[in-house]
């Protein structure tokens, strides 16, 4: 009896060890399971995020051709002040002011970071650098957002009323979607508005805010390059 009693106790422990075994192995490719499916969805996810950015670089590149054309535009019209009629008639003034009531504006896609950050899926990502990056660029594209708001302020609050009063906007706007064939056949002086120091102190200012978006827009491109680089595929 004793016997059979320690060969069953023995058989039981065996039995519970094999059941433990088992639980503890399924938890283990449960385990296994998740975590492969949670670097698939990873690297899912990195690759969204660098093609999103990879869109990002050319808008960003498309936006700092059109603010260095702005910007030129700007400088050759500061040039112009206190200079001869004969020396503003070798620049277009009309199509240079053209240029200047641009002012320019940088809009990416954000789809996929909107969507991380909404779903609460950002924690997926396992490299802090990146993260960083990602957090980085939504307190930079608020902050060049702020810097061309604040141009499009300059032109809408003071260079479009002053031209208003003091130039004639249908000759700039043939440069536009009004295309118009011919200019204003209102008597106005043109050349008055390069010997206004109101003028001049408007389009210095204009320009001030021009360079600090384009410096904005240099700053973000470190960062869009920096985030590639984290989500290149290795």
């Amino acid at each position: 009896m004793e016997n059979k009693t320690g060969k069953y106790f023995k058989y039981a422990i065996g039995e519970i060890a094999l059941v433990v075994i088992g639980i503890l192995i399924a938890l283990q490719i449960n385990t296994w399971n998740e975590n492969r499916k949670e670097k698939l969805e990873e690297n899912f996810i990195l690759q969204n995020i660098n093609d999103e950015f990879s869109e990002s670089k050319k808008i960003l590149k498309a936006t700092q051709l059109e603010s260095v054309a702005i910007k030129n535009a700007g400088f050759l019209i500061m040039d112009l002040f206190g200079k001869p009629e004969a020396i503003i008639n070798q620049r277009n003034a009309d199509s240079l002011l053209f240029m200047v009531l641009e002012s320019g504006e940088f809009r990416p896609n954000e789809n996929t970071i909107s969507d991380l950050i909404q779903s609460g899926r950002l924690k997926l990502l396992q490299n802090k650098k990146l993260k960083t990056l990602l957090y980085q660029w939504q307190k930079d594209l608020k902050s060049l957002t702020v810097s061309f708001n604040r141009v499009e302020l300059k032109v809408d609050n003071e260079l479009i009323p002053y031209l208003s009063k003091n130039y004639a906007l249908r000759d700039i706007d043939k440069y536009g979607n009004l295309n118009w064939k011919k200019n204003s056949t209102l008597q106005i002086d043109k050349y008055e508005i390069f010997n206004d120091i109101e003028f001049e102190n408007i389009t210095d200012d204009y320009l001030y805010r021009v360079i600090s978006a384009e410096i904005k827009l240099n700053e973000i491109e470190n960062v869009i390059d920096a985030i590639l680089t984290e989500t290149k595929y290795k």
